[in-house]
């Protein structure tokens, strides 16, 4: 059978993606700073044969192979500002310079190493089985998917006019459920959209003894911290999601000075841009109002940034992948009830831009007896296998979908 030739060529080029994995871990690069992660997938793919662009700070690779349909599938590569703690003999020792100018550790504590490695893995096969298909495939890597900015920058770099169009486009996330070997679909909605906001607000300074002489930027941002939990509380229907976190309050040096500005640094999720708009305008309402209240001498500051879409994949083709996946992974490795999770990913930015439906899945990254460690922790480490398989895996038979013969 076709699948068989596909899953033993797997096989055999598993201690190269080892290999490959390994050392995307121990090198790993901090958002649109993914220049060798980047220079390594292009020559990958150049070796494979692939016409290779560089485009917003991503690469893609373009495999034509007669006619027929196009698919897309999508990797994300760039790590984040965490000191690892794993343990792991290969954990990575690097340090980076973040958009402040700081020197920062840098580790791929969410995943995006598998990311990389599955997709360089699943565009070798189909480089080698190109009498398995017809069509063209599309290997696309994305940058800076952590801040909520690489896949618009490559839409905005012309991504449209410089690849074929997609008929559909896939993608996946290693993720802490469901276990490693299997994948989870979502049919609709999946992941949440998100932002973040940073608020300043202004005061006077004064002694700490004659307060009475100063307008108290620590109360003042105390007051509208305590004040926007009433938003989701009172504001959002029950039956809706949404979440205001505050993740930084920063005011002040020392005890017996009242400071003259404050900061707040706000994360907001929620299952639509309708629902995202309302938090943020009802933020914004809270803050003014407060400000007033306590006679701020200047109007608040708000900064808006880290946008990501909601993800909501394509019913019908979720619900037909869900099968596919079922028939040539196995019933047991598939999670066809696959509940929507409140993370966010910008993705969906290229599909939807592209005018392309989509699938994300969940790729499982741990045993069923391993300790289990959230992505963003300094100790994340999925295991190496079988998830590393399970993602070219479920890469290329979602690919072949489309563009095998008769699978």
């Amino acid at each position: 059978m076709q699948i068989e030739k596909i899953f033993n060529s797997i096989k055999e080029i598993s201690k190269q993606q080892e290999e490959l994995y390994k050392h995307l871990h121990s090198h790993p690069e901090l958002p649109m700073q993914e220049n060798d992660t980047a220079n390594l997938v292009k020559e990958k793919l150049i070796s494979f044969g692939y016409d290779v662009i560089e485009i917003g700070g991503g690469v893609v690779g373009v495999l034509k192979n007669g006619d027929g349909k196009t698919v897309l599938f999508r990797a994300d590569m760039d790590a984040l500002p965490v000191k690892e703690m794993t343990g792991l003999p290969y954990a990575s020792k690097e340090v980076a310079k973040n958009e402040n100018g700081e020197i920062v550790p840098v580790m791929h504590a969410c995943g995006h190493d598998f990311h990389v490695t599955a997709g360089v893995g699943a565009a070798q096969i189909m480089a080698e089985h190109k009498d398995l298909w017809t069509g063209t495939y599309i290997a696309l890597f994305q940058p800076a998917e952590e801040v909520g900015s690489g896949a618009k920058g490559m839409i905005d770099a012309g991504l449209k006019d410089k690849i074929p169009h997609p008929d559909v486009a896939f993608g996946q996330h290693v993720l802490t459920t469901p276990v490693s070997g299997q994948v989870g679909v979502c049919k609709g909605q999946f992941l949440s959209t998100a932002a973040s906001i940073d608020i300043k607000v202004y005061g006077k300074g004064s002694h700490g003894s004659m307060p009475h002489m100063g307008i108290d930027t620590v109360v003042l941002a105390a007051s509208i911290v305590m004040r926007l939990q009433g938003i989701v509380a009172r504001e959002i229907n029950p039956f809706d999601f949404a979440v205001v976190t505050v993740g930084a309050l920063n005011a002040g040096t020392v005890s017996n000075i009242i400071p003259e500005e404050a900061v707040i640094r706000i994360n907001i999720r929620a299952f639509s841009d309708e629902i995202r708009e309302h938090l943020i305008s009802s933020i914004k309402r809270i803050t003014i109002a407060e400000c007033e209240a306590s006679n701020s001498p200047k109007a608040p500051e708000f900064k808006i940034y880290n946008l990501y879409p909601a993800t909501i994949n394509d019913e019908q083709i979720a619900k037909d992948l869900i099968e596919i996946f079922k028939k040539y992974l196995g019933e047991e490795n598939v999670v066809d009830d696959y509940k929507p999770m409140t993370a966010s990913e910008d993705f969906s930015n290229i599909p939807t831009a592209l005018g392309t439906p989509y699938v994300y899945w969940g790729l499982g990254g741990f045993k069923a007896e391993s300790k289990i460690v959230p992505n963003h922790n300094p100790a994340f480490a999925p295991d190496m296998h079988p998830t590393l398989e399970t993602g070219v895996k479920a890469a290329v038979v979602a690919t072949l979908s489309y563009l095998g013969k008769n699978i």
